[in-house]
C-alpha cells in the first residue's frame, strides 16, 4: 500500500505543535512563578520600612501622649505606578505606655486595658522609591478598635 508523501510530515508537524504548546505553557508557568516569587521579594525587602513610616506618620499626626506601634498588619498589597511602588496596608495599631517622643518605642508594651480607644485599624496607601528611602502619604483612614 502506498502512503501519502506528506502523512509522515503531517504526524511530525503535529507532534512539534502538541509539543511547541507544552513547552509554552511549561514557560508561562515558570515565568508567572517567577513574577510571583519577585514580587513577594520586592514585598520582603520594602514593606518593612514604608510600615514603619507609616506608623511613624500616624504618631505624628496623633494629639495622643501615648506613642501607637504595629500590632499586626492585617492586609497589604503593591501597585508599580510609573517609577513609584505604591503600597497600600491595614494595620492594627495599639496603644503604648510609652510617650511618643521617646526613643525605642518598638520594645515598648502595648497598654493593657479592654477599652477600644486603646487601638486603631488603619488603612494607609503610600506612594515610595523605598531604595531612596522617599515615602508620600497618599491616604489614611482610621477606626477607633478593630474593625
Amino acid at each position: 500500500m502506498l502512503g501519502l508523501p506528506w502523512k509522515g510530515g503531517l504526524s511530525w508537524a503535529l507532534l512539534l505543535l502538541l509539543l511547541g504548546s507544552q513547552i509554552l505553557l511549561i514557560y508561562a508557568w515558570h515565568f508567572h512563578e517567577q513574577r510571583d516569587c519577585d514580587e513577594h521579594n520586592v514585598m520582603a525587602r520594602y514593606l518593612p520600612a514604608t510600615v514603619e513610616f507609616a506608623v511613624h506618620t500616624f504618631n505624628q499626626q496623633s494629639k495622643d501622649y501615648y506613642a501607637y506601634r504595629l500590632g499586626h498588619i492585617l492586609n497589604s498589597w503593591k501597585e508599580q505606578v510609573e517609577s513609584k511602588t505604591v503600597f497600600s496596608m491595614e494595620l492594627l495599631l495599639g496603644r503604648t505606655r510609652c510617650g511618643k517622643f521617646e526613643d525605642d518605642i518598638d520594645n515598648c508594651h502595648f497598654q493593657e486595658s479592654t477599652e477600644l480607644n486603646n487601638t486603631f485599624t488603619c488603612f494607609f496607601t503610600i506612594s515610595t522609591r523605598p531604595w531612596m528611602t522617599q515615602f508620600s502619604l497618599l491616604n489614611k483612614t482610621c477606626l477607633e478598635g478593630f474593625h
